[in-house]
């Protein structure tokens, strides 16, 4: 008779669930390097705009051009602040998911020790029945003449 292990597919669903949280939690941490990666484009571009006004300085410069870098300037900004929001964002969406995916692991790991503490117990009972059986037929065969 093999071992059965009576939550088996309780403990495949928690197994399933805790995949699903790992895979969001993932998800999440994707976002927040593409964001990064924004953020640090922005502020590459910010940069590259400062430097290239304070060259220009003293060239003169047409004043739609000079609105325009001005204008430039401040849409990057504007997004540097929407980035950094969105970052902040994900952060806490990101603990709360990390939160979620631990209590699941916890969850998953109380069933898969139960488990193994069933399937110890039921080996070492099979090993002692197996044992027994063959002391048994020692013994049976020893007793004969």
């Amino acid at each position: 008779m093999a071992f059965k292990f009576p939550l088996e597919t309780v403990l495949r669903i928690r197994g399933i669930l805790e995949e699903r949280e790992e895979r969001l939690l993932q998800q999440i941490q994707y976002e927040i390097s593409q964001n990064v990666e924004d953020l640090a484009r922005t502020d590459a571009g910010i940069a590259g705009s400062d430097a290239s006004r304070s060259e220009n300085v003293f060239k003169p410069l047409a004043g739609y051009n000079l609105h325009a870098l001005y204008g430039e300037v401040k849409d990057l900004k504007d997004n540097r602040e929407a980035v950094t929001a969105q970052i902040e964002k994900l952060n806490e969406l990101r603990d709360k998911q990390l939160r979620a995916y631990e209590h699941a692991r916890r969850n998953r790991e109380m069933l898969t020790d139960m488990h193994e503490e069933q399937q110890n117990a039921y080996d070492s009972d099979a090993a002692r029945r197996e044992q027994k059986t063959v002391d048994d037929n020692y013994i049976a065969r020893r007793g004969r003449p």
